[in-house]
C-alpha cells in the first residue's frame, strides 16, 4: 500500500488564530482513514487544503503526489469530494444530475447502481432544493464517487441518515477502499470510525494528537475513551 495523501508539518492561520499547527499524517490507498476531532480542531481547514479549496501557510500537503492548490483538471478528476453542505445545484433533479456528471468522466461508475444502493430513485423527479437532508447527503456521496476516484474525501457521509441507510453507505464506502481508493472520512461518530476505518487520525487544537492503525490509536481501550483523553484540554478551553 502507498501513501496517497500526505500531510507534513502543515500550518494555516487566520489572523491570530492558528487553525492548523504543524499537523502530520497520511492516508494509504486501499484503506479508509477516519479523521476525528472537536469542532474548531482544524479538521475542516486541513481537509479543504487537501481538496485544493485552501492554501497552507507552511508545510506540505500532497494528494497523489501533487500539491492540490492549483492542481490540473486531470488531477482533480481523480479526486472525489463530498462537502457537508453538498455544493449541488439546487434546481437540478438527482438522477439527471448524476447522469450529467457521469458524462464528464472517461470511465464513470454506473449511475443506476449508485441510485439503487443509495435509494435515490424515489427522489428522481424532485429538485435538489426540496430533498430531505438525508437525500441530499446520499446524492452528494453519489456525486463524489461517480468518477471512481483514486482518493475520496467524505465529510460526515452518514450525518442525518437512518440506520438502514447508514449501513448501505458504510458498505459503499468500504467497497471504494476495497477497489483500491484512499478514502478519508471526517466524522464525529465513534461507531462509524470503528466500523469503517483501517487508520484513525485524531486532531485537537490544530495538531494531530494520535495517528495510526485503529487498534494502535485505541491503545487497548475504546476509541471513544482514547479520543476524550486526548482532546479533553481543547474541549475544556
Amino acid at each position: 500500500m502507498s501513501a496517497a495523501v500526505e500531510v507534513r508539518d502543515l500550518r494555516r492561520s487566520f489572523g491570530r488564530v492558528r487553525a492548523v499547527d504543524g499537523a502530520t499524517w497520511s492516508a494509504e490507498s486501499g484503506c479508509v482513514t477516519a479523521v476525528l476531532g472537536p469542532n474548531g480542531a482544524g479538521k475542516t481547514t486541513m481537509i479543504e487544503i487537501l481538496e485544493g479549496l485552501g492554501r497552507a501557510d507552511a508545510g506540505s500537503a500532497r494528494v497523489l503526489g501533487v500539491d492540490p492548490w492549483g492542481a490540473s483538471a486531470d488531477h482533480r478528476a481523480r479526486v472525489g469530494v463530498m462537502l457537508q453542505d453538498g455544493g449541488l445545484p439546487t434546481r437540478s433533479r438527482p438522477v439527471a444530475l448524476l447522469r450529467h456528471l457521469a458524462s464528464l468522466y472517461a470511465v464513470p461508475s454506473r449511475v443506476e447502481e449508485l441510485v439503487r444502493i443509495l435509494d435515490l430513485e424515489p427522489a428522481a423527479g424532485t429538485m435538489v432544493r426540496r430533498l430531505s437532508g438525508g437525500q441530499r447527503q446520499r446524492l452528494a456521496l453519489a456525486a463524489a464517487l461517480l468518477g471512481r476516484p483514486d482518493v475520496a474525501f467524505l465529510d460526515e457521509p452518514t450525518a442525518g441518515l437512518d440506520p438502514h441507510a447508514r449501513l448501505d453507505v458504510w458498505d459503499l464506502v468500504r467497497g471504494e477502499a476495497d477497489r483500491g481508493a484512499a478514502v478519508v472520512v471526517t466524522t464525529h461518530s465513534f461507531e462509524e470510525a470503528e466500523r469503517l476505518a483501517d487508520r484513525v487520525v485524531i486532531v485537537a487544537a490544530g495538531r494531530v494528537v494520535a495517528s495510526g492503525p485503529l487498534t494502535e490509536v485505541a491503545a487497548g481501550t475504546s476509541l471513544e475513551e482514547r479520543y476524550f483523553s486526548l482532546t479533553r484540554r481543547q474541549a475544556a478551553g
